[in-house]
């Protein structure tokens, strides 16, 4: 039989675990026009939980949009990509595609070619001088147009939101809150991986996306779900897994939702046809897990300075409640002073090998959680 356990890219169907409170606020969301900024750690589903709401939609009545930001630089990229996704969208064949392109985004020039799959892809550029390129606004502006030319509720869906952040100007910025507060019948719902970034674009009352929509911080998956998931799927394969094991699994991955569906991947491997799933089986896919990852993590490890070494040995073995930046972490773990933390913790942040949660700071990777725990000690 195929794995069932499915991780990295986009989970649907069977593989999907729960998040039926999250589809149903979100749907609800975007009927009514809302605007959302949805964040959480990285890999923990936000672009699955987004494609399946798109999925469920009425198309009738919605029209949904994503645009994925991770590949835009600036103001033209994005209006580029924007543009793309809208038509891609509306249209499926090359002919409806180049109608719709020309209709729509008339300062730019539409070229349509085949994706790996023979399927036709639609890419634009920037038409030559004199013509002024269109700018962002203008492209911002074709989903109310569509919306209301057609009776259609309109739902945009910016993926790696954070980026926007990495542009040279705060321009986009400003022109997509101009676009939020001009269409009341569209829908924007923000993606971001960086908690910190996406809640400083909307808490920082010198941002100009200040307070333009509600923030939806997207959790961990609860056991009590992950146990009817995991169990049914281990069943229907003709294995065996009880809750006890899978409150084992769930303990090492803090529920979430890649990590959880990695190792129940590899556990599910080791497990023979009619076979029960024990803590030594566990245990042994977690080691080949680790063996697979150790090299990468090696590297990875002799990256950091002393002192963020030491507090991530901290993070690795204490528990999620400890004051990072008290006096008895600091002196546990040998860092001069909390000054000599927050220094630590800042760069770690910075480039995604710790996360935060209000005050709580953990490691992002629970798999390089427990290398730390088992490799560096002593």
């Amino acid at each position: 039989m195929t794995n069932p356990f499915k991780y990295g890219g986009i989970v649907d169907q069977d593989s999907f675990c729960n998040r039926e409170k999250e589809l149903a606020h979100l749907k609800r969301a975007i009927e009514n026009g809302d605007r959302l900024f949805l964040y959480s750690e990285r890999r923990f589903g936000k672009t699955s939980l987004v494609k399946r709401v798109l999925q469920q939609l009425p198309k009738s009545r919605i029209l949904g949009v994503y645009i994925d930001l991770w590949p835009t630089d600036g103001e033209v990229s994005l209006a580029i990509a924007v543009a793309k996704a809208i038509t891609e969208s509306l249209a499926s064949t090359a002919d409806k595609m180049l109608e719709t392109a020309q209709k729509f985004f008339v300062r730019l020039l539409p070229a349509v070619t085949a994706d790996s799959s023979g399927n036709p892809q639609i890419n634009f550029s920037l038409r030559e001088q004199p013509v002024e390129p269109q700018g962002l606004d203008e492209v911002l502006r074709v989903p109310g147009i569509i919306a209301e030319k057609r009776s259609r509720k309109v739902v945009l869906i910016f993926d790696e939101f954070q980026r926007i952040l990495e542009y040279s100007t705060d321009r986009a910025e400003r022109t997509l809150r101009s676009a939020i507060q001009d269409q009341r019948s569209v829908s924007f719902i923000f993606l971001g991986s960086k908690k910190h970034l996406i809640q400083k674009m909307f808490l920082d009352q010198n941002r100009p996306l200040y307070r333009s929509g509600g923030h939806y911080p997207l959790g961990s998956i609860h056991i009590n779900s992950w146990k009817p998931f995991i169990n049914g799927h281990f069943r229907a394969s003709g294995k065996q897994i009880d809750d006890q094991a899978i409150t084992m699994i769930c303990g090492q991955t803090s529920g979430h939702p890649f990590y959880t569906q990695h190792l129940c991947h590899a556990v599910w491997e080791l497990c023979e046809p009619g076979g029960s799933v024990d803590n030594a089986m566990i245990e042994k896919a977690i080691d080949l897990l680790l063996e697979r990852e150790g090299y990468a993590y090696t590297s990875l490890w002799d990256t950091f300075s002393l002192n963020q070494r030491r507090l991530l040995q901290g993070l690795a073995i204490e528990h999620p409640d400890v004051e990072l930046f008290g006096s008895n972490f600091a002196r546990q773990y040998h860092l001069r002073s909390a000054s000599s933390v927050q220094r630590a913790a800042d760069n770690l942040l910075a480039h995604d090998i710790i996360d935060r949660d209000g005050s709580k700071y953990f490691i992002s990777d629970r798999f390089f959680k427990i290398w730390i725990r088992r490799n560096t000690q002593g």
